[in-house]
């Protein structure tokens, strides 16, 4: 295909994924009062602990704006089945066969990790907010008033912080069947792995408390090591099958074929 028909085709799927995230607002919006119940239940959780925290509009336009806001991030989790098969049709034509069938498991195995991060970061959102507001010292005194379009970007880095963090290892193994890394180079890593993980649970957690971190680091840890462990078997399938085991078929007619460099004795017949 030339240029511009590459272009016109991504301007059809980028349409066509527009569309859908409409459609999937629009719908999201009949159940906006849901939605908002549902945004909000972490922070209404520990009202009884803490009396002097409430949420607010600060501004007359802020209504509307957080109604658009929790609405379209509804509509792209709802409108993804569309968009990600957008994104996949729009990518798979350049692919050799086995590609293809890599491309098709990370995406099937990214985004479940990628929700199950999100959910666990809304089960550790009343542990954060309980452990930050509890650091006004007088709370008689000075309340905690807090902006809900804050409030909503607050939950929205947590959601991508955990949903980034657990889709990481997806990436370690695919740099492992590019061959970049084995397994054995990243079990050999155990000791930066656990203290970086702890980091940077530390620091990507806006709240800090030692619940939330040890939340995103020990199942960070688990999943690393989940990688590490098929990026084993990877690397004992490519051993075992060796220049002979390579998938001809999978490769480009143009493409040039591996050559066998292993030594021969010099006093082979052949």
């Amino acid at each position: 295909m030339p240029l511009t028909s590459h272009l016109r085709e991504l301007r059809i799927r980028l349409v066509r994924s527009v569309l859908a995230i409409i459609v999937g607002t629009v719908i999201a919006a009949f159940f906006y009062d849901q939605l908002f119940s549902l945004i909000t239940a972490p922070f209404n959780s520990i009202k009884d602990e803490h009396p002097d925290a409430t949420l607010n509009f600060g501004n007359i336009g802020d209504p509307f704006t957080f109604a658009l806001k929790i609405c379209a991030m509804a509509g792209i989790f709802i409108a993804s089945p569309v968009w990600l098969y957008n994104l996949w049709g729009f990518v798979s034509p350049g692919l050799h066969k086995r590609e293809k069938r890599y491309g098709i498991a990370f995406v099937a195995v990214s985004v479940p990790l990628f929700l199950g991060g999100a959910v666990l970061a809304y089960v550790f959102l009343p542990k954060g907010f309980d452990l930050l507001i509890g650091f006004n010292p007088q709370p008689d005194k000075v309340a905690n008033i807090i902006g809900l379009n804050d409030y909503l970007s607050f939950v929205l880095r947590m959601f991508l912080v955990f949903g980034i963090a657990f889709v990481m290892p997806v990436f370690l193994v695919a740099l492992n069947l590019a061959g970049i890394v084995t397994g054995r180079q990243l079990l050999k890593a155990w000791r930066p792995v656990i203290l970086g993980a702890f980091l940077f649970a530390a620091i990507a957690t806006p709240s800090g408390d030692p619940w939330t971190m040890s939340a995103l680091a020990i199942p960070m840890l688990v999943l690393y090591y989940i990688a590490a462990g098929l990026s084993l078997l990877t690397d004992r399938k490519r051993r075992q099958q060796g220049i002979d085991g390579l998938d001809y078929e999978a490769l480009d007619d143009e493409e040039a074929s591996p050559l066998d460099t292993r030594p021969t004795s010099l006093d082979d017949d052949e």
